[in-house]
């Protein structure tokens, strides 16, 4: 994997209004950079308020599975933006169970749905009517390639909930890009966030191996990653920044896969 980082414009995205929900770690983590590094003024969110923060009045404690802290959220965004141009949905994941959908209870699917789907549905419905009023503006979903590949066991209502996102997002583009509002999903596969490292260094422990061992044996679990290797946070971000910049005005209702070739079918 080449180390050489794109020249990036500082002005890129100055004067821009940008949300970022999940922005403290792994994918969200490095959106939020890479468009802060494009200029952009934008507000993070999560559970709880990192230590390192470097600015705190651009973050807001907020637990956006629920209504309450959507509506709380989108309120942060009115007073201390004043408007809004860029979202990017990145918050989701899944710590259901193993053992398939015997163990997957009504709560566990309502867990799915409440951290993958319905924030981006309460934000988009709170933040929208400004972005319409002003006739322009982008929503970025981070979806999954598990929305068109679910893998069993553990994640059925993770995909689920991220193929109900991607369907979501589809049909809320082709309302609002005649209103100027662009809308576009990007698709990851396995991204090497810190959490990624710490999963593949506790099936290591777990299979008596090495870190490269675990990390292969994950690959082939997913059935190969062509290109030999995960995704980077950063090149997510890197490919969100283009999604969200005027360098991408005629994009919208598409979705961009970005799973170093996993799924092995034409979508």
């Amino acid at each position: 994997m080449s180390t050489r980082e794109p020249s990036i414009d500082p002005h890129e995205f100055a004067g821009k209004r940008c949300l970022v929900t999940g922005g403290t770690k792994g994918i969200g983590q490095a959106v939020a950079e890479r468009l802060r590094e494009g200029g952009a003024t934008l507000l993070t969110t999560a559970r709880s308020q990192p230590r390192d923060l470097a600015d705190p009045s651009l973050f807001v404690a907020a637990d956006i599975t629920t209504a309450e802290g959507c509506a709380a959220l989108a309120a942060a965004v009115r007073k201390r933006l004043g408007g809004i141009d860029i979202i990017v949905h990145v918050v989701g994941g899944s710590s259901a169970p193993a053992g398939g959908f015997a163990v997957l209870d009504d709560d566990e699917w309502q867990r799915a749905l409440d951290l993958n789907l319905f924030p981006a549905v309460r934000l988009d419905r709170a933040l929208l009517p400004a972005m319409i009023a002003q006739g322009t503006g982008v929503i970025i979903h981070v979806t999954s390639i598990q929305g068109a590949m679910p893998l069993p066991e553990a994640t059925i209502a993770y995909a689920a909930a991220k193929a109900a996102l991607a369907n979501y997002s589809k049909g809320l583009s082709k309302e609002v890009s005649p209103k100027g509002i662009r809308v576009v999903r990007v698709a990851p596969g396995w991204v090497e966030t810190e959490a990624a490292v710490g999963l593949v260094n506790e099936l290591a422990a777990n299979q008596g191996t090495d870190y490269d061992g675990a990390r292969r044996a994950l690959m082939q679990s997913l059935g190969g990653i062509p290109i030999g290797r995960p995704a980077q946070p950063r090149e997510v971000a890197d490919l969100v920044a283009f999604l969200a910049s005027p360098r991408a005005a005629s994009i919208t209702g598409a979705e961009y896969v970005i799973d170093g070739g996993t799924v092995p079918t034409v979508r």
